[in-house]
């Protein structure tokens, strides 16, 4: 009987992406559905990583089958419904097989294949070069097979594995393939008493006192860690090491999990959640739509405030009682930290933390964890809902109108219909929660395909804020200030109480745009079409596209006149005049250049929740998702930054901005309060997000959206194509819609859609690489994504188009 395994490959284009065959032998007829495996592939036969999709047996052997060179994993690592998802990404991702297993699993478990080398025996070196034969000895040395890259960097070459590979074919070395981590494991030297060393402590041998107080130690508690046993008795590691050398105990690695945040505290809060009549009708509704088994989804609207965090915590503390699994997503780091002060208080050490500022072992950890069994809870941000539960009740999707829930690099998934795929898996349920719910969401809850849960007013005692609007044109303190005199003046009014303020200026930077009054010269960064912002921190134009800066100046460099002027505002020029204005007030500024480091967004919100910042300065970061009982006062700085935006969603996405850092203020027991300025004061959008009126504003925009064809009416498919030469990017850009037509016209004739293009990006090069679009009215149905594979696969045979880069983007956030 011989065992066959389909086998998904790494590093496959989609020209030839599939599951290819392989025969296992002894060695690897272990070999299951969800392990990884090196195999041989393409003419060279050289070891590429895969991961084991299906197997079958046969009782003749298959012809011209390989076989696996290497059995990574002794267990599956992917559970069956893991694998499932793998097809299901690449098919409405367009991704390759093993991209979507790599986008499930964290990055820090993917192993790497490394090419090792060892020396051969009784070869002749004459003729050899002095670089040939330093490499050999070096090799030859340690009397094993070696990494070969590391070889050469360690002796001073270039890696440069060719020079490795000459030497192969002239049989001075053997090579072959070996798989490694990206991220070790952490573990920790620990000692245990042997039947040897309890003999010895009951019998007169010779030890010294030291020794024997160590195993008197170790026959009372078991095994510890080294630096335990040296702690309790004060002893140096060289007592430990002296009793493990005669034989009386017994040093072993023990694997440990680095946790984020540090150890959990034993002590929970178990007190009964108490909920007003609103909230216990949601939780009611959403526990019987659970109870029903059938997978499905809800929507829970509630104005900011509300309570939507205690009816989530009552549904987790139901699913932990009957012992199912939670994941709790939210859309920024930022929120995290609060969120799992939350839930480390209430569930100790059930919950696991996923996001993106976790080093890659604390990600392999946390993941390990929740794989293990020992966690019951995950929160995290979009890779979060990859969490590999296998017993899943409920996936909550904090603030699900965010655009983060989407994926910008391949795959394109988006977390939301992940969560949905996962619950209907496991006949679980899904909860979207917002106070500013997309359209496309509310839409579906407004017709019933999801179910429909309200909260009209604050939870407890606290009161929706006071809203006023000031007319820049009419109200700002001068010609030259950024602050209307009223926000001005409640600032001031709100420090002297010694209350809090939280400012939004969704722009980070000083000036946000140069350019010389005399020629017109704009200053525009050399690998991107997109003007510079100018950074006062560092005194340089940096551009936020690829990162590129260089340093300021006043003299032009297409006519040197000394005409240069800076224009525009980002928060450095906001947080130099508000220092000015309010000398005496402490001000927090958070955005992308104040929060790189790792740990930068807790401490700073932390340092504000104590009270150490009067104002909380910031971009979209500071208005969501956020709870300082002390803060009584938001300011927007300038509301009309996101409505000059061409995109179909930019009323949307001021209206939610807008409506969700006013909600910030007075979320305590003070009364609260918000300023909005702008220089459009009748704009209706800005009106209703300072009523807090969303259904005003959703029965607005649906209307707009029925009249232009935008989801819900339509779904949107981009197709983006990227490359150094631009005339290649439009060619390619123009063959896909000539393949797209002529398909459309013969074999999908039934296929409904409106294309748009292809035309240039809004920016048009970046990172020295030109990108255009094509934009596809459509219905995402199955019909429809075969129709977009056969024209990626017939584009991709066009082997003068080999050099541009090509993706499909299904309702991305960003058309443009």
């Amino acid at each position: 009987m011989f065992k066959v395994v389909s086998v998904a490959i790494e590093n496959s284009t989609t020209s030839f992406d599939k599951a290819y065959d392989y025969l296992t032998d002894e060695k690897t007829s272990s070999a299951k559905p969800g392990c990884r495996v090196l195999v041989p592939f393409g003419s060279s036969n050289k070891c590429r990583q895969g991961i084991v999709l299906q197997f079958y047996e046969t009782n003749e052997k298959p012809p011209k089958l390989k076989k696996i060179a290497q059995l990574i994993d002794d267990e599956p690592i992917l559970s069956d419904e893991m694998l499932k998802l793998v097809y299901w990404l690449k098919e409405r991702t367009f991704c390759t097989l093993f991209d979507a297993v790599k986008t499930i699993l964290p990055a820090g478990l993917c192993h790497r294949v490394v090419t090792t080398y060892a020396a051969a025996v009784d070869v002749d070196l004459s003729g050899c070069d002095s670089d040939t034969l330093q490499i050999y000895n070096y090799i030859k040395s340690k009397n094993t097979y070696v990494d070969g890259e590391k070889v050469l960097k360690t002796l001073g070459f270039i890696p440069d594995m060719d020079v490795l590979e000459r030497m192969r074919k002239k049989g001075l070395l053997f090579r072959n393939y070996d798989s490694a981590r990206k991220a070790g494991d952490l573990t920790v030297k620990m000692v245990k008493i042997t039947d040897e060393g309890l003999t010895a402590l009951a019998s007169t041998d010779k030890m010294t006192k030291k020794q024997r107080e160590v195993l008197s130690l170790l026959a009372d508690i078991g095994s510890a860690s080294v630096k335990e046993v040296c702690y309790f008795t004060g002893f140096t590691p060289a007592v430990v090491h002296a009793i493990a050398q005669k034989g009386y105990a017994e040093l072993f690695d023990s694997e440990v999990f680095r946790i984020p945040g540090g150890e959990f505290t034993e002590e929970v809060n178990t007190q009964e959640i108490l909920l007003n009549d609103e909230q216990q009708k949601a939780y009611n509704n959403m526990l019987k739509l659970y109870k029903k088994g059938e997978g499905t989804s809800a929507l829970l609207f509630g104005v900011t405030g509300s309570g939507k965090t205690q009816v989530y915590l009552k549904l987790i503390d139901y699913m932990v009682s009957i012992d199912k699994q939670v994941i709790v997503m939210v859309p920024e780091i930022a929120l995290t930290p609060q969120t799992i002060n939350i839930f480390r208080g209430r569930y100790g050490s059930k919950i696991a933390v996923f996001h993106s500022a976790l080093s890659a072992g604390q990600r392999t950890d946390e993941w390990k964890r929740v794989k293990n069994g020992d966690v019951q809870i995950v929160i995290g941000t979009r890779s979060a809902v990859f969490a590999p539960f296998e017993n899943l009740g409920l996936i909550i999707v904090d603030e699900e109108q965010e655009h983060t829930y989407k994926s910008e690099q391949n795959p394109r998934y988006s977390a939301k219909d992940v969560a949905r795929f996962r619950c209907s898996y496991h006949k679980g349920l899904t909860v979207l929660a917002s106070a500013t719910p997309s359209i496309e969401t509310f839409s579906k809850a407004r017709k019933g395909i999801i179910h429909l849960n309200k909260l009209t007013k604050r939870f407890s005692q606290s009161q929706l804020p006071e809203v006023k609007i000031a007319d820049m044109c009419l109200d700002a303190l001068s010609e030259s200030s950024y602050f209307s005199k009223v926000l001005y003046e409640s600032l001031k009014e709100n420090l002297e109480k010694g209350y809090q303020s939280i400012l939004l200026m969704n722009r980070r930077g000083y000036n946000t745009f140069a350019s010389c009054k005399s020629c017109g010269y704009v200053f525009t960064c050399p690998s991107c079409s997109i003007s510079m912002t100018y950074h006062k921190i560092n005194n340089r134009l940096m551009c936020h596209y690829c990162g590129h800066s260089q340093p300021f100046t006043v003299d032009c460099p297409q006519c040197k006149s000394q005409n240069v002027r800076y224009s525009g505002v980002g928060t450095q020029k906001i947080e130099d005049e508000l220092a000015a204005l309010l000398p005496d007030a402490r001000i927090l500024r958070m955005d992308a250049d104040t929060t790189m480091s790792r740990h930068a967004y807790e401490e700073k919100l932390n340092a504000f929740s104590k009270g150490d910042y009067d104002i909380l300065l910031g971009t979209q970061m500071v208005a969501k998702g956020h709870d300082f009982e002390n803060v009584t006062l938001v300011g927007v700085i300038n509301a009309d930054v996101q409505l000059s935006n061409d995109d179909f969603r930019s009323q949307e996405r001021t209206f939610d901005l807008l409506t969700q850092v006013v909600g910030r203020a007075g979320r305590g027991k003070f009364k609260g309060k918000a300023i909005i300025q702008t220089m459009n004061p009748e704009n209706s959008v800005i009106t209703m997000a300072s009523e807090q009126n969303y259904e005003s504003f959703y029965n607005t925009e649906i209307k707009l959206r029925k009249k232009m064809i935008y989801p819900p009416y339509c779904d949107i498919a981009l197709a983006g194509f990227l490359g150094l030469n631009e005339e290649k990017v439009h060619a390619a850009a123009a063959k896909f819609f000539l393949i797209l037509t002529k398909k459309i016209k013969t074999k999908y004739k039934d296929e409904k859609v409106i294309v748009v293009g292809p035309m240039p990006a809004r920016v048009a090069r970046v990172s020295n690489k030109f990108r255009y679009r094509l934009i596809i009215k459509c219905k995402n149905s199955q019909s429809f994504r075969s129709l977009i594979s056969e024209v990626l696969q017939e584009l991709s045979e066009e082997s003068s188009l080999k050099t541009v880069s090509v993706y499909i983007d299904l309702n991305p956030e960003n058309i443009l």
